[in-house]
């Protein structure tokens, strides 16, 4: 059985909170010995998850995020969680551009860039529950294919 490395950690939905968890993540990972571009995908994919959270699922209100990130062989698994106002409609949020947010700040590009940038996504949700968003990443995933 392989041992986990596993780190879980709560912070509360404020801006601010979205840069330590990028920097979190990205120290945890190194024990996998990645690139600087699996380091930046996976960044990305959890900067686009905490954001998320903060922007879409507790908006103007209080509530805490709960990120759990573990490593089994040279994997690294993700989750972030929210207890916010989840999403009604998963399929709908998923598409390229969709946003609920209709100032024209948000780019509706979050659950798009998790996808191109992971190798696996799976979003859970629950419209009084919050949303669970799991990721993972194979380190060397790339370098296997040459």
């Amino acid at each position: 059985m392989m041992e986990k490395n596993r780190l879980i950690m709560e912070f509360g939905c404020d801006a601010r909170n979205e840069a330590v968890a990028r920097v979190v993540v990205a120290a945890m990972m190194t024990r996998t010995n990645p690139t600087l571009s699996e380091v930046e995908d996976v960044k990305t994919a959890v900067s686009e998850a905490v954001t998320n959270s903060i922007i879409h699922g507790y908006g103007l209100t209080e509530g805490n995020i709960l990120l759990e990130t573990y490593i089994e062989g040279r994997t690294v698994y993700i989750t972030v969680t929210d207890h916010g106002c989840g999403i009604e409609n998963i399929e709908k949020a998923m598409e390229p551009m969709y946003t609920t947010v209709t100032d024209g700040s948000r780019s509706g590009m979050g659950f798009s860039f998790m996808e191109a940038f992971m190798d696996g996504l799976e979003v859970i949700s629950d419209r009084e529950n919050g949303t669970v968003v799991k990721m993972k990443k194979i380190i060397g995933k790339s370098q296997e294919i040459y």
